[in-house]
């Protein structure tokens, strides 16, 4: 069994896809549009001209794969009450990927050293997803 993130963009899918392939070196996957679906959504559903929006999309950050979608196609994408956590084995690292995550977002804690972490820092970007972003340390078993 696995748990994967679905995440919905609200019309901003694929502009989202291509910045976590920049700052994150996501791998895309499979991506169906509205347009290309077997069955039409129904009447009313999505807003006119939603046929190049993705219906469904896949892409990976290093093991883990994310789902994702525009959705209802509304403009408003919420994603309150969680966050994305990426790991790093490198604090230059992580501070590079920080940074561009923030660029057009918001800061919400900056990266700093922690009992648990060589580097922490939890940033939302600039399509209001949370993300953590740890180089984690070695904790003593016991």
């Amino acid at each position: 069994m696995q748990v994967h993130s679905y995440l919905f963009f609200e019309g901003r899918c694929e502009e989202a896809i291509a910045f976590y392939e920049k700052v994150l070196g996501a791998k895309r996957g499979m991506l169906m549009r509205y347009g290309e679906s077997p069955e039409r959504c129904p009447e009313g559903m999505l807003p006119p001209g939603s046929d190049d929006k993705i219906m469904h999309g896949e892409f990976t950050i290093g093991d883990s794969m994310v789902m994702a979608s525009d959705g209802m196609v509304s403009g408003k994408p919420k994603f309150d009450g969680f966050s994305l956590s990426v790991d790093f084995a490198e604090v230059a690292s992580a501070e590079k990927a920080f940074h561009a995550l923030a660029d057009g977002g918001e800061v919400n804690m900056p990266l700093g050293e922690t009992f648990f972490a060589k580097t922490f820092g939890m940033v939302k970007d600039r399509f209001g997803m949370n993300w953590m972003v740890i180089v984690p340390k070695e904790m003593p078993r016991g």
